[in-house]
């Protein structure tokens, strides 16, 4: 390329769903020409039994390497809905998950390294790559493949905008418009100075009441015995349904599948005369060989495991169970279904205590790290505030006054 030249610029949009997660996958990809916005390439594919995040990768990658078969030399900006690639390909999050390292670095090649930048956008702009995502798990779930010339996407995605007005159609048809990255670390964003964004999806977020493991303070995950509720657990349960029809703010309930999360959702969805949902992604840590022990006598029994596992959070318990860092991607996962299922509403998640803690860390943008230093009581309330431009805002943590 001479140096009078003007470089090509691409946009590429990408997209990974998988229902289940993990369960059957896909993703969905565009290119298009930045300065037109004329659509260059499509790509999709169904992939199998994958992740949220492993699907979302593979659509990544399949988008950058159509742009490089379009003009290897072009400048790419690659817009995404997912904050974790977005982060990681932008070299602010460390990548510790096994099955996406390999796909990130492979990413990562495909250009050099100041020819791609990464941007968030809200799910709304990525319409696009979601609709082939879904085509392709649609195909799959067929037993077939996805075929360009049979899709819709394009034609759905601008439907969809045009549905939301005139503006937001000529956006959707022209230039990208700009997009805030989430979380309290956007640049010149704070949370209750900006623009009005308009009703935020809240999450009000209830550890389950006490088993007979709680006061022993035994690890108890989703691997070990599914303990019931105490009777000081189904009182704790109640207090919490009191109260919060009290408020009168809760429009669903959705709860983890272990029974003590079960039990204490169904006392509250009866006292609100709700339903009760149930979603896999926010069942407790798998603890492994540390089901039913203490923290002593894991000290006693594995103590190099255990150095290890407070050390890492990509660190799995003896005996296999789940890392930290498994937990916040299927947890991730499961936020982000959430959002879109209940937009502008405010939902009650019970759940557990990792979930909980992950859900407040995700939200602050804290480190992993941090799971360690907060408290978090049986039948106490958290709530975490979601807003259009992709921030959230914690606003509770661990209230217990309804117990006293």
């Amino acid at each position: 390329m001479s140096g009078s030249q003007a470089r090509r610029t691409f946009v590429v949009e990408a997209d990974g769903g998988s229902r289940g997660n993990p369960g059957p996958a896909g993703y969905g990809a565009v290119v298009r020409d930045a300065a037109s916005g004329e659509t260059l390439r499509e790509t999709a594919e169904f992939i199998g039994q994958a992740t949220n995040n492993v699907a979302e990768y593979r659509g990544l990658l399949a988008g950058l390497r159509a742009a490089y078969e379009l003009d290897a030399h072009a400048a790419v900006l690659v817009r995404m809905d997912s904050k974790l690639v977005v982060e990681q390909m932008s070299g602010r999050w460390k990548i510790k998950h096994p099955d996406m390292r390999p796909l990130a670095l492979e990413a990562a090649a495909v250009f050099p390294p100041d020819a791609v930048t990464y941007e968030w956008i809200p799910r709304e702009q990525n319409k696009h790559a979601d609709r082939l995502a879904n085509e392709a798990m649609d195909a799959g779930k067929r037993g077939e493949r996805w075929d360009a010339g049979a899709s819709r996407a394009e034609l759905d995605a601008h439907a969809a905008s045009a549905a939301a007005g005139p503006a937001a159609a000529e956006s959707a048809a022209a230039e990208p418009a700009a997009a805030t990255e989430p979380g309290p670390t956007a640049p010149g964003t704070r949370v209750g100075w900006g623009p009005d964004l308009g009703t935020p999806t809240t999450f009000v977020l209830l550890r389950h009441g006490e088993t007979p493991l709680t006061p022993e303070k035994r690890f108890s995950g989703s691997g070990g015995s599914d303990p019931e509720l105490s009777a000081v657990g189904r009182r704790q349960a109640a207090a919490v349904a009191e109260a919060l029809a009290a408020r009168g703010t809760v429009q669903a309930v959705v709860s983890s599948p272990l029974r003590r999360c079960q039990e204490t959702a169904a006392t509250v969805a009866g006292r609100l005369g709700l339903g009760v949902h149930t979603d896999a992604g926010l069942r407790e840590t798998d603890f492994g060989a540390w089901e039913g022990l203490t923290f002593a006598e894991v000290r006693e029994r594995h103590p190099e495991d255990l150095d290890a596992w407070l050390a890492s959070p990509s660190v799995r318990p003896t005996g296999g169970g789940e890392s930290f860092a498994e937990v916040a991607e299927r947890v991730a996962g499961a936020r982000d279904e959430l959002l879109a299922r209940y937009e502008g509403r405010t939902v009650l998640l019970v759940t557990h205590v990792t979930p909980v803690k992950t859900l407040v860390r995700l939200a602050l943008g804290a480190p992993p790290e941090s799971l360690y230093r907060m408290e978090l009581s049986a039948a106490s309330l958290s709530a975490v505030a979601y807003y259009a431009d992709g921030n959230a805002s914690l606003r509770l943590l661990n209230d217990t006054g309804h117990l006293r």
